[in-house]
């Protein structure tokens, strides 16, 4: 049988979402390709079966090669194979496929110089998806800048509408918490793929999905999609808290509750009651005191706490449910 010139081939790579916490930020592993792109990147590695037996050792391999980062808990995310997702210039007949992965990891002063000569560096997650910080409040430039821009996009809508396709008033009530919806802290991807289609992040114009508006592009442009991967680690990671002591994994050994808090909002993106979440961490029956104390919060002594992992043979699913749907 002739070959089709027109066949494509299909590759597979491997992404990761490496998420840190540090100086009570949620952290991103970027990595740069070079001076012809200075756009951020994920962690990439082909998967090669001859050399690996499933996806997460391959990941893990590739990471450890490109950042020098030993990785703790990782969990498959999605598979990302959109055509055009992987656009390069003279790839012709041939499609990248990823399988996106969450990782979780804990950084100090010798990874981070290792990271540097790798390449590699940390990025708070929220410089590309800003709308999703509300540790202070409803972020101003939900009101200011993207409602106004996507009420101009609903109302280019009604084709869609009479086509019987979802209305777009109705994905915006949902993404952005309008008139009687909650914010759903969960619904990062959502909102993510609802300013995609507005053309409002810069992905979109650079994929010939959307021409370009008035509007500058919303947060920071990634290659490829990976700001949608990220996306997806950040929504898959905010549930997962609420049901597994995930959160742990981004904790060092001993820690203060305060400490405990502020990591929970760095992920959720949430305010918490201080009172209120200590009753929330007692009743969970997460942590156990260490009997130690430390100074180092400035003030008072504070006492430290250690994860009780008893707990995963006692509950089925133990998690902090913070907010929620």
């Amino acid at each position: 049988m002739p070959v089709d010139e027109k066949s494509v081939t299909v590759e597979i790579g491997l992404n990761a979402a490496i998420v840190a916490v540090t100086s009570r930020s949620p952290r991103i592993l970027a990595v740069s390709e070079g001076l012809d792109d200075s756009r951020d990147g994920l962690p990439f590695g082909p998967f090669d079966p001859a050399l690996h037996r499933t996806f997460e050792t391959s990941l893990r391999a590739s990471v450890e090669q490109q950042t020098a980062l030993d990785l703790g808990y990782i969990e498959q995310l999605y598979t990302f194979g959109d055509q055009g997702r992987h656009r390069s210039t003279g790839e012709i007949g041939k499609h990248m496929v990823s399988v996106g992965y969450l990782a979780l990891t804990r950084t100090d002063a010798e990874n981070n110089a290792r990271l540097a000569d790798a390449g590699a560096h940390w990025r708070d997650w929220y410089s590309y998806l800003p709308w999703e910080d509300w540790r202070q409040g409803r972020p101003a430039l939900i009101d200011q800048l993207i409602l106004p821009a996507l009420r101009l996009w609903e109302k280019s809508g009604q084709q869609d509408e009479r086509m019987g396709l979802p209305q777009r008033r109705t994905r915006m009530r949902l993404a952005f918490g309008l008139d009687d919806f909650p914010w759903d802290e969960e619904r990062v991807l959502e909102r993510y793929e609802l300013l995609y289609e507005a053309g409002l992040v810069g992905e979109a114009v650079i994929d010939g999905r959307a021409v370009a508006t008035g509007t500058p592009p919303i947060g920071l442009t990634m290659r490829h999609d990976h700001r949608r991967i990220v996306a997806t680690a950040i929504a898959r990671l905010r549930g997962k808290i609420k049901y597994r002591p995930v959160i742990f994994e981004l904790m060092p050994p001993e820690f203060t509750l305060t400490d405990l808090q502020a990591t929970v909002e760095a992920i959720s993106g949430r305010h918490l009651h201080k009172q209120n979440f200590r009753r929330l961490v007692e009743g969970a029956e997460l942590v156990e005191p260490t009997g130690m104390l430390t100074a180092a919060t400035g003030g008072r002594p504070a006492a430290l706490f250690r994860f009780r992992r008893q707990i995963l043979d006692e509950r089925p699913a133990p998690g902090l449910k913070v907010g929620g749907r």
